[in-house]
Order: structure tokens, then sequence, then C-alpha cells
């Protein structure tokens, strides 16, 4: 994963540089997508088989940037949810994601800014393991919940890329679910909360690749200092291709790497034909 980071920021790098134009400096710009993707199939005397099914999906994605020649802003709120049904079966949890991320950069001219950032990660309801019978529940919100602060240096003078290092402390929260923050060492009682310092570095690209298709993506790799040679690992891409100015085919790929949830790499892809609308 590291030699596909290193890669990852080489191509990049080569993006022309862009300045923010100075109409827009200085002013809260906000930004609030939202989407709905719906998939539906049902049957009637069809002899061929096959079983009623229905899916839905809802993305929210809001942002708030403030950028001047001092200090910069950068507020986002994402949201994912949804639920599938097949046949007779009840509906089941497909999307269960919340995500929030507070950045301020103070400019001193420099070639990287430092910078001190906040960000939340967590489900929005319930989770639960279906490929065990009874389905048993294994996560609820903010249960576990993971938030992160950084404090660093950024660079940002690129149009495309922004990549950010530093010093980070994470606190993992759980309520009934302590396998996520237990201490093994302590055999009495089981933690429900857990303080972790280490080091982050988080790089999000934002690439037009034709008139209407955009890539986006979001590379987070956290390490503690007791376990440097261990990293959780983040990977969040989106491909966007417009049809028209409300419908819009989506391509998601999620690759999570976090040793204390499993010792294998977890992936999540999605492909989403849907309805988006830029409120702001």
């Amino acid at each position: 994963m590291k030699k596909i980071y290193i890669l990852f920021v080489i191509i990049f790098y080569g993006a022309a540089s862009a300045q923010t134009p100075d109409s827009l400096k200085n002013k809260w710009l906000p930004s609030l997508t939202t989407g709905l993707g719906i998939s539906q199939i049902a049957f009637s005397n069809w002899v061929k088989g096959g079983e009623n099914s229905i899916a839905w999906s809802l993305l929210g994605d809001f942002k708030l940037s403030r950028e001047g020649d001092t200090w910069s802003f950068k507020n986002q709120i994402k949201g994912q949810f949804g639920r599938a049904k097949i046949g007779g079966d009840s509906y089941r949890t497909t999307d269960n994601d919340l995500y929030m991320e507070n950045v301020v950069v103070y400019n001193l001219g420099w070639a990287v800014s430092p910078f001190y950032s906040n960000s939340l990660r967590t489900q929005i309801s319930r989770g639960y393991d279906y490929k065990i019978e009874g389905s048993p529940n294994i996560s609820d919100f903010f249960d576990p919940g993971y938030v992160t602060q950084t404090l660093g240096f950024t660079y940002d003078k690129y149009s495309h890329i922004i990549t950010r290092f530093g010093l980070a402390f994470q606190e993992v929260f759980t309520s009934r679910f302590t396998q996520y923050t237990d201490d093994p060492a302590t055999v009495d009682e089981a933690e429900k909360f857990k303080f972790e310092t280490g080091i982050e570095s988080v790089t999000d690209v934002n690439y037009t690749v034709a008139e209407n298709i955009f890539y986006q993506n979001k590379l987070r790799l956290f390490s503690r200092f007791e376990s440097l040679e261990v990293w959780d690992v983040r990977w969040d891409n989106t491909i966007t291709a417009k049809v028209n100015s409300w419908l819009n085919v989506n391509f998601t790929y999620l690759v999570v790497y976090e040793k204390a949830q499993s010792p294998k790499t977890q992936m999540k892809e999605g492909l989403q034909i849907g309805i988006i609308y830029t409120l702001l």
C-alpha cells in the first residue's frame, strides 16, 4: 500500500497549479449535493425464475469552505445509507456511513502551511452481520465511533491534489461493542474508550477526467507510535459520470484495513445510477 501511495502522489504532482480567484476569497462558499438511487424488479406468473426485489440508497454531501489570505477553513459532512429487500426476506442494510471533517489552515507563505484538523467516522444506524444465522447486531451509531485530531503541515498549491501530514490523536468510543476498545492486557473489565497517538497522512484528489466524468479520492493513513510498522488504511474512490444535469452514474470503491477490526483487507464496491441534485 505504501508503494501505491508514492506512485499516486507522483502521478498527480504534474497537475497544473491554480489559485482561488480574488472575487471568492474571504467568502464562505457552501455546497450541498444530495442523491437517490432506486432499483426494483417484480414478477407475476413468471416461469423462468426470479424473485421480487427492491433496493434504495441515499447520499448527502455538504461542504462549507472559506479561503483567505491568511486563514482557510474547510468543513464537510458526508453520509450514505441504503437498504435492500429480496423476496420475502426483511430489509437489509447495504450502506451505512457517516463522515465529518473540519480543517483550519494558516498560510505563512511557505511551501507548506500549518494546519489543524478534526474528523469523525461512524455509522448512521445499526449494522448487522448477515453471514451469521440470526443476523446479530455488530455496530450502532457511534458504537464504535472514531474521532481524530491532527496537527501538522499541508501542501495545497495544486488544483487537483491536497495532501497533509502530522501528529495525530485518535479516540475510539464504544458502548456495547467493546471489542474495538478493549485492552486484552486487562481481564477485569472491558474498556469502552481507547486513546491512541501516532501519525496521520490524508490526501484528497478532485480530478476532471473528461467534460462529464469526475474522479474523487481520499486516502488516509494512520499509524500508532507503539506499532509504526502497522498502518490503518482507508482509500475511498468515486468516479461520477454526468448523464445530464440531474442523472448520474456513480462507481465507488472503498478499501479499508484496520487490524483492530479485522486482520484482512476490507473492500466495498458499488455501481449506481441515480438522481443527483445540487442544492447549493
